[in-house]
């Protein structure tokens, strides 16, 4: 593309809807920065910001007399050092003042996004930790129960009850308070997920399956947490057991 008009511009379509000139920006007359000139291009709208801001209108000034470039590469994988090599040696041919100077988009993708990913984190570290908390309270609770149900177990093995009876005899109880914890958690989780996705221009919905996938890992960690215990006392010999009391 050339041109040798003064004030050449190219603006993207939310631009062209934001003047109201619609499909027909080309060849129009406008005046940007102080200098007159004409609208010689418009381009589709992209995101040239954070995606929690809404696309913008968005102006060029076409000068190839002045013109500043950027080249984008697509490189394939294991080949980044290779092609950034060839690029300078073809880069000093043709220009041997100026530096040669690159970068990587997904790093400038990764700056725009830092307190997003600074945040995950943090709520990873926390998620984390109050999960091991969790565990930690849910094998005392069950250490306890189970001595406290101590001669109640040596009393069913007694009469034929089996270990996998036990251990669901002791672990249900603690099953039904993390079921009750999920269901309290879930429209608390949600609102929270929700409210952080409005901030967001281009958002995703929030899916059923990860609350559901969720409560399948908070049952699971939660039934390895307390079966080691419940198994532990199944096992134990009932005549211990009935000697306890």
């Amino acid at each position: 593309m050339t041109s040798d008009k003064k004030g050449a511009y190219i603006i993207n379509e939310k631009a062209a809807q934001r003047m109201g000139y619609g499909n027909n920006a080309v060849g129009k007359k406008v005046k940007f920065w102080g200098l007159e000139g004409e609208i010689i291009g418009v381009i589709k709208d992209f995101n040239f910001r954070r995606l929690n801001v809404p696309i913008a209108p968005f102006i060029m000034r076409y000068r190839p007399k002045e013109f500043y470039f950027t080249l984008l590469l697509k490189t394939k994988p294991g080949q980044v050092q290779t092609a950034i090599r060839k690029t300078e040696i073809l880069y000093k041919k043709y220009e041997s003042e100026a530096t040669f100077q690159y970068g990587f988009v997904a790093d400038d993708l990764e700056k725009l996004y830092q307190r997003e990913q600074l945040t995950a984190r943090i709520i990873l570290y926390f998620s984390m930790l109050a999960i091991f908390i969790a565990c930690l309270g849910l094998f005392g609770l069950a250490t306890f129960a189970s001595e406290q149900r101590t001669k109640e177990i040596g009393i069913r093995k007694v009469l034929g009850a089996s270990v996998s009876q036990v251990v669901t005899l002791l672990s249900k109880d603690f099953l039904k308070l993390v079921l009750i914890a999920f269901v309290i958690a879930v429209p608390v989780a949600w609102y929270a997920m929700n409210k952080w996705l409005q901030d967001f221009a281009y958002r995703i919905d929030i899916s059923w399956w990860i609350f559901a996938l969720a409560g399948i890992l908070a049952m699971l960690i939660s039934l390895l947490t307390v079966s080691f215990q419940a198994i532990k006392a199944a096992l134990a010999n009932p005549v211990k057991s009935l000697r306890t009391e």
